[in-house]
């Protein structure tokens, strides 16, 4: 019984080239030149075997070889039956349907860029001077440094930016493809494979998934910690990744902590995150902040009615993240407008953003006022929070402490670590990680950093 041919067949002919290399001659023979694909439905591939005993040596003895390979060719874990020429008999083909596929739309390549993010309003100081150097390096010469560029930081530092810049750089001096991306778009689109009916569709989905990502020179994909709950995405990633890597294409990831501390990253995936070169992007010091406020501000309505009292007034109040500043500088715009103040004064300022800045405790607050606070707050001593001990009354505050610092200074997990006994920045991760779970549950523990807060106040 014969079957009009689908891409099943094509597929499958791929299949069959690839396990040629991975079999002997003579298994391939005996086992795989006679295999006929018969339909995929449901992500169940059908295939048509000589004999019986073919059904156990395919499903077991080659069985992860098969699984393998066919998630290579198209990002699908299918599951596989296998019939005899008895069986197929009663086998029914499934219909051609000429409905219209989805697809990905290939006639305008859209880069997904933001092109107002470019390297020359990009403002640069000591916390993200490393990060800036390295982008340039890239852009100029992609696929041949650093390769992938992985970019580390707290949310609101500037890592978008630097990522489109780097993309907008490439589009504007070479005609390389280039593709913005976020974790869970891709999430998004690869599952979208599954939850097609009809196997020719998925088959074209798959493709089409597989050409949108995997055929580009410069991949940039934002927030790759979002994948942290998605394996078989994961699993999608690593191939997609290694293809554009061993072609020498660019990949860019950027991702709120550095690759050691993606723990539910897969292994492999994390060590390639180390392949390039992994530079992190630390909170704005004073000085930068007063820079990115002035460039903010520049060809504003208020440009020229703010002093420099003013701009420090901003900076001391935001030292969280560039959001933050950029959301303070909305509120001054706004304010002003309905003002129309001849000059922005510091009282002005002041009353302007005094519900928007006054909730920030951040501004006096160190690893030792935190310390302080915390000792204080559970009477036991500085040493105990620095020191070995690993009683229930120590190791908790221990923890808190380390948490309020990370959350309320923009020191990093480094500087910490050493302010605790020269603990290691790992330790402090998943120290971290412990009371941010704990924090979804436990209303006490709010209440407690919440007391502990409002002594650092």
């Amino acid at each position: 019984m014969r079957f009009m041919k689908t891409e099943s067949t094509e597929i499958f002919n791929k299949f069959l080239m690839e396990i040629a290399g991975k079999v002997s001659q003579n298994a391939y023979a005996i086992w795989f030149s006679q295999l006929e694909p018969l339909k995929i439905e449901n992500n169940v591939f059908t295939i048509k075997v000589p004999m019986e005993v073919h059904k156990q040596m395919l499903s077991e003895t080659y069985k992860d070889t098969i699984d393998a390979i066919f998630f290579s060719i198209t990002g699908i874990n299918y599951t596989f039956k296998y019939v005899t020429e008895e069986e197929v008999e009663n086998f029914t083909p499934p219909p051609i349907e000429n409905t219209k596929e989805e697809t990905f739309k290939e006639e305008v390549w859209d880069t997904h860029l933001k092109k107002e993010y470019t390297f020359d309003n990009y403002v640069v100081g000591n916390s993200n001077r490393l990060a800036f150097i390295a982008a340039k390096a890239v852009a100029e010469a992609p696929g041949t440094i650093h390769n992938p560029l992985f970019i580390y930081g707290r949310s609101g530092l500037g890592k978008t930016h630097l990522m489109h810049a780097i993309g907008n750089y490439i589009t504007l001096n070479s005609d390389k493809k280039v593709l913005y991306t976020t974790s869970n778009e891709y999430r998004n689109d690869f599952t979208g494979i599954a939850t097609l009916n009809n196997g020719v569709s998925k088959m074209n989905y798959a493709n089409e998934f597989k050409n949108k990502y995997r055929n580009v020179d410069v991949l940039i994909i934002d927030d790759i910690q979002f994948l942290t709950d998605a394996e078989k995405t994961q699993q999608e990633f690593f191939h997609t990744f290694n293809e554009l890597h061993q072609a020498n294409k660019q990949i860019i990831i950027s991702s709120d902590r550095s690759p050691d501390d993606l723990k539910k990253i897969e292994e492999r995936l994390r060590s390639r995150f180390m392949w390039g070169l992994p530079v992190d992007i630390y909170p704005p010091d004073f000085n930068l902040r007063c820079d990115i406020i002035r460039a903010k501000i520049k060809n504003t309505s208020i440009e020229n009615k703010l002093d420099d009292e003013v701009v420090e007034y901003i900076a001391n109040s935001c030292v969280n993240d560039v959001r933050h500043i950029e959301g303070t500088i909305r509120r001054l715009l706004a304010y002003t407008a309905m003002m129309v103040p001849e000059k922005i004064t510091l009282d002005f300022a002041i009353e302007a953003l005094k519900d928007y800045v006054n909730t920030n405790i951040f501004i006096n607050n160190s690893i030792a006022s935190i310390q302080n606070a915390v000792a204080e707050y559970f009477k036991i001593s500085i040493d105990d929070l620095k020191g070995k001990r690993r009683t229930n009354n120590v190791v908790k505050p221990r923890h808190i402490a380390m948490y309020l610092c990370r959350e309320e200074t923009d020191e990093p997990l480094i500087k910490i670590g050493l302010e605790f006994g020269g603990r290691d920045h790992s330790t402090v991760s998943t120290a971290i990680d412990k009371i941010k779970e704990e924090l979804e549950t436990n209303d006490n523990l709010n209440k407690m950093l919440k007391e502990i807060k409002n002594k650092l106040q």
